[in-house]
Order: C-alpha cells, then structure tokens, then sequence
C-alpha cells in the first residue's frame, strides 16, 4: 500500500465533509490576493481526528502559529497554503484558529450561560 500525501488526504476528507458537518466562515480583515482573485472570506470546518495529526491539540488551544499553520491548509476552503498563512495578518491568523478552537469545544459547555 502507497502513503497517501497532505493533498490526497485533504481531498478525502473535504469528501467526507457530509452537510450538517459544522463549518463557520471567517471574514478576512486584509484579504488575500491569489493572481487575479481576492479571497475576502474563509470557510473552516470541524476537522476530524485525522485532520488534527501531527500537531498538540494544547497547541491549537494555545494559537500556536506552527499548529496552525500545519492544520488549516486541511480543514480550509479555499485551502489556504502555509506560505500564505505565514504571510497573513496576524488578526486574520487569530480569527482561524479561535473558529478551529470552537469546535474544540463540547457543547455541555458552549450552552451555559454566564
């Protein structure tokens, strides 16, 4: 059996990404320029355990840049690169990760009240 690459992975699992499947949508304060196309929003869904290979979750939780920047190009549309999440506002950058972090989240402690 052959290993599958980040790419192929992602694919499957943007495949697997069923409606109901909780995403959110983060409006980018500076938007990304790809060639002739701005990217002013980006759509993050809920990544599945596989998604979150490689990286400490406590890191995630944490906004660690290099956390962050290994799993958003897998749970992103349009699919954010590295180079340009190392590039990106740091306000942008904190508005992914806090979206990543909410799905962290169980929902016994989303629903209390403070």
């Amino acid at each position: 059996m052959t290993d599958k690459t980040e790419n192929q992975i992602a694919a499957e699992e943007a495949k697997a990404t069923a409606p109901g499947v909780p995403t959110e949508v983060v409006e980018l304060e500076t938007p990304l320029q790809r060639g002739k196309t701005l990217v002013e929003e980006i759509t993050v869904r809920k990544p599945m355990s596989g998604g979150m290979r490689g990286v400490s979750l406590v890191d995630i939780m944490n906004l660690d840049v290099a956390a962050l920047t290994k799993v958003m190009p897998r749970i992103t549309t349009p699919a954010l690169t590295e180079a340009e999440l190392k590039t990106m506002d740091i306000v942008d950058l904190v508005q992914l990760g806090t979206a990543l972090n909410g799905f962290l989240t169980p929902k016994k402690y989303k629903d209390i009240e403070a």
